[in-house]
């Protein structure tokens, strides 16, 4: 469980240089991970962002066999706050699409609930009655959202929903960090390891979920040059780009 002292210090961390992937790469309590395989049945992913799933969560979801419903909870409209918040919807709506068919999924129904970005919180329980309705209505037999401590307050808001629409349902629940690779380091006692497992991606999955990524471009490359930096840079990226994703169950 992460402290009030320490939740402001890794929050800090996101705006700072991260951890390198190949510390990542170079620790064998990833290694070690138990390993899951892709559910079968119907899935809710639950995204508090357009491409938080596709980084968290992509790789599995271009592997599964049943209906993917996907919940965007905010349009991304406020990544660019310079520009035109509905250009800036619009575009990441599209980007998501596009990043949706790389993955190639069989079945997929996406649903935009535009609740405000950076403002999941303030409507949690009203997505957490949205989500208890999805979850009945599908007849999901999993729900995948952002990790509750991802330490990004929409992620964090997503997924406690998700996990409390979960439990109302009696649905199992995984959760997928995303911000987490960035600020937490290696046997991180912040991260609980003890949940962790790992999904391991073929490599037609994980070449879906490059190409998937790279559809991104509002994120990986810079929209107006001279006034943008890169949201989501390449040292970034590698975190998103293994042959395997984690998740906590």
């Amino acid at each position: 469980m992460i402290g009030s002292f320490d939740r402001e210090a890794a929050a800090e961390a996101i705006e700072a240089p991260g951890t390198d992937e190949a510390q990542w790469a170079a620790w064998s309590g990833l290694a070690r991970l138990p390993v899951v395989r892709p559910p079968s049945g119907p899935v809710v992913v639950v995204a508090a962002h357009p491409d938080d799933e596709v980084l968290g969560f992509g790789g599995t979801m271009a592997q599964l066999r049943d209906d993917v419903h996907l919940v965007t909870v905010t349009d991304g409209e406020g990544s660019h706050p310079h520009l035109a918040a509905e250009r800036i919807a619009a575009l990441r709506a599209a980007e998501l699409e596009s990043a949706l068919g790389e993955l190639r999924l069989r079945e997929h129904r996406t649903y935009r609930l535009k609740i405000p970005d950076t403002g999941v919180d303030a409507h949690e329980e009203q997505l957490t009655r949205e989500l208890v309705v999805l979850l009945r209505e599908t007849g999901a037999s999993l729900c995948v959202a952002p990790w509750t401590g991802d330490l990004h307050a929409d992620h964090e808001a997503a997924g406690r929903a998700a996990e409390a629409a979960a439990r109302q349902t009696g649905t199992p629940c995984w959760h997928y960090p995303v911000w987490m690779w960035h600020w937490a380091s290696p046997g991180d006692p912040r991260v609980p390891w003890s949940a962790a497992r790992r999904l391991p991606l073929p490599r037609p999955a994980r070449s879906r979920k490059q190409a998937a990524i790279r559809r991104f471009t509002s994120q990986i490359a810079p929209l107006d040059a001279g006034r943008d930096t890169v949201i989501l840079p390449p040292a970034e990226l590698a975190h998103h780009t293994r042959a395997f994703e984690v998740v906590f169950t």
